[in-house]
């Protein structure tokens, strides 16, 4: 994990050591500028000063001359061969020479002008022991506190570091938590870290035992579940090969027969949500119009006694390859719930080059319910007796998991349009 969090701290650290670098030089920057200039010139300032007090109550005064100062005069009574040659040019004020390594202060009064001069050696000289050697021992110690701390930082989190690294190997569906088992944590591992661990492998170990119960009921559902209902099956294909059946009888067993064949379709929705999602749906070839006329015959009987006109409209062969069943389910939840809901008027399914239409003349619903739609239990009118409102949840489930689309428009009072988008 390269970007985790000791990577974080170290930069943190890094980037806060160099803006406090960046601020003690730039302090000391300033703190030379101000003993090699302002200082200097201060001292200088304060020498003129000094001397001129002298000079009013003598003009023999002595001129400054010490380890540092020299002074320079030139006024009447005083020979000019004295001053330099190079600071004779010089106008009133302060000035460095870099040339000859002075520093000078040239104080204009109406006795003479005086030149005070000191050497920029020695500014420089207190420079280095009053700004650089102090904003070097400060950096040092900015350094050296920095990385201390940061090493203290590291060792604070360096278990949360190793933990994570643990479980970032896991493969969520099979979880292996036996390096976070209690005998196998480093001694390092303390403290909320040590309890995070423990936490995080009863927890891999509780997830392990779910995905394990998950497999077991999908290898054994489909084979409980898909028994009896061939049993039904083989038993209502034999009975209607029975000539001397009466109409009711044989309408009974090929309604047993429909609801056998919608069962199977049902169980195999359920293994397929239940399976998992890497795991590839069994597909094969078959024509969307001929798993709606289908349906649309299974239906037919929610239809008995109400003056609804239900039209199918298939625009030519539409194959594809996926879960027929899957699509068995989907478009008969559709159509029952356009039956349901619709109690006079029309109904409509069209079959077109990617997409499956159940129109109605219902209900409808308002915008408040449309939003609700896919939750579970949620039911548009809680007067009607029929479903338990999971139906649309699971076909958006399904869709999903077949990389389907399904949308839904309607309007309250005028009816609701249902498409289902499969390419």
């Amino acid at each position: 994990m390269p970007y985790g969090l000791p990577h974080k701290i170290r930069v943190a650290f890094i980037v806060q050591a160099l803006l406090a670098s960046l601020g003690v030089l730039l302090g000391g920057y300033l703190v030379a500028l101000l003993i090699e200039y302002g200082l200097v010139k201060v001292v200088l300032g304060d020498e003129a000063r000094h001397y001129w007090s002298l000079h009013a109550q003598s003009s023999e005064a002595p001129l400054p001359n010490t380890r540092y100062i020299r002074g320079y005069l030139l006024a009447d009574g005083w020979p000019g061969e004295s001053v330099p040659a190079d600071l004779r040019p010089l106008l009133p004020g302060f000035h460095a020479l870099e040339a000859s390594d002075q520093l000078v202060l040239v104080d204009q009064k109406p006795e003479g002008r005086l030149y005070l001069v000191f050497p920029q050696s020695q500014a420089r000289r207190a420079v280095f022991w009053l700004g650089v050697l102090p904003v070097t021992l400060v950096l040092l110690a900015i350094y050296a506190l920095s990385w201390l701390t940061y090493r203290a930082s590291w060792r604070a989190v360096s278990p949360v570091n190793w933990l994570a690294r643990r479980v970032a190997r896991w493969d969520p569906r099979y979880p292996d938590a036996s390096e976070l088992a209690p005998e196998q944590l480093p001694t390092e591992v303390k403290g909320e870290a040590r309890q995070l661990a423990l936490a995080l492998h009863g927890m891999a170990g509780r997830v392990s035992e779910h995905v394990a119960r998950e497999r077991n009921f999908t290898r054994d559902a489909s084979h409980e579940l898909r028994t009896p209902l061939t049993v039904i099956r083989m038993a209502s294909d034999m009975a209607l090969a029975d000539s001397g059946l009466t109409p009711r009888l044989q309408r009974g067993l090929q309604r047993i027969q429909r609801s056998g064949r919608d069962m199977e379709a049902i169980v195999d929705a359920f293994l397929l949500l239940a399976r998992e999602t890497d795991v590839e749906p069994l597909s094969e070839p078959f024509d969307v119009g001929d798993v709606v006329r289908q349906e649309v015959e299974a239906i037919a009987e929610l239809l008995v006694g109400k003056p609804v006109e239900l039209r199918v409209l298939i625009d030519g062969p539409q194959p594809m390859v996926a879960p027929p069943r899957v699509m068995h389910v989907v478009v008969g939840n559709l159509l029952r719930n356009a039956c349901q809901y619709t109690d006079v008027g029309e109904i409509e399914v069209r079959v077109a080059e990617g997409r499956v239409v159940v129109r109605d003349t219902g209900i409808g619903m308002s915008s408040e319910a449309l939003s609700r739609v896919f939750e579970p239990f949620f039911r548009a009118e809680e007067g009607r007796p029929q479903g338990a409102g999971l139906g649309l949840v699971i076909v958006r489930r399904l869709c999903d998991r077949c990389g389907w689309r399904i949308t839904l428009e309607s309007a309250e009072g005028k009816g609701t349009t249902a498409t289902l988008h499969y390419r």
